[in-house]
């Protein structure tokens, strides 16, 4: 068995046709259908399907219709006399942007657009008080820093962003950690002395774009019993909260997004709360990903 699988891939064995006698051309057709992983892995097989896995024409079918914005972040001479094939792998890597605040790349199985932006590149009321909030390192956030609430009793955090979505359906989410996290003996260990007022009242989250889209929705962040129904424990981890979607139909003119959550109701404090980060992703990813589909 393992004989002919030789001669299949390596090409005629004994005057029998093999994969290698096809032609470059064929092979890159059949790659327009197979995702970049696949791609990637059948060029293992023999010339053919290599060459063809380095065609311009495979390579610019899996890349965005505007992935010239996305180059626009980076330098020219980063990307100067790069294939497709290239410029695929430089954009599946995270781009920073607005002073690395924000982050863009591409998925890396499907070629979609996907961004995240820093608590950093919020406006939190009361983030310049450190009776309130202290910015706390951590390598748990993809820009190693979080924003760490310590109590409060008017909390909001607003944000926006500008940007040329490539046509698709995208959800937004923040996330969250109730209580916060430290390392003690190399465990992870979580303190909850501050967390308080989460349960009362929900917090309030919203989006809107710039061609009038709206989504809103409410949610307790420390309701026990929801979330021991949805099959985990709100206290102790991250948790993405999904604001709503909005559809983009063409890239021009840029999309604004702008979104936010807020618990203004000054009746009582609330506090141990940490903020990471909002993530901007096609609506069917996320699927994707709670289904290991995802990497």
């Amino acid at each position: 068995m393992g004989a002919s699988l030789s001669n299949l891939t390596e090409g005629a064995g004994m005057g029998s046709p093999g994969l290698g006698d096809i032609p470059e051309s064929c092979v890159a057709c059949v790659f327009m259908y197979l995702t970049p992983p696949e791609i990637c892995n059948l060029a293992r097989l023999n010339r053919a399907f290599r060459g063809a896995a380095s065609s311009d024409s495979v390579w610019e079918n899996k890349l965005p219709s505007n992935y010239q914005d996305l180059l626009h972040f980076l330098p020219p001479d980063r990307y100067l006399n790069f294939s497709k094939k290239d410029i695929f792998a430089l954009l599946s890597r995270p781009l920073p942007f607005d002073d690395g605040n924000k982050e863009t790349w591409l998925d890396r199985v499907t070629g979609r657009v996907c961004m995240s932006i820093s608590a950093k590149g919020m406006s939190i009321t009361g983030i310049e008080d450190r009776r309130y909030w202290t910015w706390v390192p951590t390598e748990e956030s993809r820009f190693h820093v979080v924003a760490y609430l310590q109590q409060i009793w008017w909390f909001e955090v607003d944000g926006v962003v500008k940007f040329p979505f490539p046509a698709d359906i995208y959800t937004l989410y923040f996330r969250l950690h109730l209580g916060r996290f430290s390392k003690r003996l190399g465990r992870r260990v979580c303190n909850f002395e501050h967390t308080h007022g989460w349960d009362i009242k929900p917090v309030r989250f919203e989006l809107s774009t710039s061609d009038g889209q709206q989504a809103s929705c409410e949610f307790c962040l420390d309701e026990t019993e929801q979330g021991e129904a949805n099959g985990n424990q709100k206290r102790g981890c991250w948790i993405d909260y999904k604001v709503g979607e909005f559809i983009v139909t063409d890239s021009e003119p840029a999309t604004e997004v702008k979104f936010s959550m807020k618990q203004i109701d000054c009746t009582h404090s609330k506090g141990g709360l940490c903020v990471d980060s909002v993530f901007i992703i096609p609506s069917d990813l996320k699927v994707r990903k709670r289904r290991g589909i995802l990497k």
